[in-house]
């Protein structure tokens, strides 16, 4: 039996992260009470909405969740993290100018001219924290990258940098989801309810890992070396 249950178990986990963070999504979506526009804009828009769906799935892939790590192992929840983040990170950078996109099929102002102008417009709560968002995602992709070398380059140790991509992973969805609540049209109260309470949980999960004397629990141990940390 024990030979069994695992690789169903596996099976399980996989089609409840498929459910809810892709699947609800787009059933949310899809009962959504909004006007409906052109096919175009609303492709986007519900693909920036899986993007960032995925992309606080991306709190349940971290070391704080071991027991996901342990059943499928770290090296393959690093390709699922990588893979995942190629889409929702490269899609979200892309936004602000996705956004503008559809002015090219459509009469009236020009896409730069609606650029500038969404750019420029600083009364904006909705698109300032729009902006915080986009520039805190820029960082901490860059900061990904070049992990490796700014690690050696601040001469500091890898677990201090996983706090600080963590950190900055917390206000990333703090300004996305503020952003996306206070602007998205199609973030109505079910599928802002699903984003929020998606979001404390992984938050809390890290935080738990953070900050284990107070939870009571000891932080996951870290891999031995930078090297192991770059396969």
């Amino acid at each position: 039996m024990g030979v069994t249950v695992k690789p169903d178990l596996k099976k399980l986990i996989a089609i409840a992260a498929l459910v809810v963070f892709v699947a609800l999504p787009i059933l949310f979506y899809a009962l959504g009470d909004f006007p409906r526009r052109s096919v175009l804009k609303e492709a986007i828009s519900l693909l920036t909405l899986v993007a960032l769906s995925l992309m606080l799935g991306q709190f349940f892939l971290a070391r704080s969740n071991m027991g996901v790590i342990e059943l499928y192992n770290l090296r393959r929840i690093r390709t699922v993290h990588a893979v995942i983040a190629n889409f929702a990170v490269s899609w979200l950078l892309l936004h602000p100018f996705l956004v503008v996109v559809p002015r090219f099929f459509e009469a009236g102002i020009e896409p730069w001219d609606a650029m500038t102008m969404m750019l420029t417009t600083y009364s904006s709560t909705g698109i300032a924290l729009g902006l915080a968002a986009w520039v805190l995602l820029l960082v901490l992709t860059v900061t990904a990258i070049f992990r490796i070398r700014l690690i050696k380059a601040l001469h500091t140790k890898y677990p201090r940098w996983r706090h600080f991509h963590g950190m900055l992973s917390i206000a990333l969805t703090t300004f996305a989801l503020l952003h996306a609540i206070s602007l998205g049209r199609h973030t109505d109260t079910p599928m802002a309810t699903m984003l929020i309470v998606v979001s404390v949980v992984g938050v809390a999960m890290l935080l738990r890992m953070y900050f284990p004397q107070r939870a009571g629990a000891p932080e996951p141990p870290s891999a031995p070396n930078v090297r192991e940390q770059a396969r």
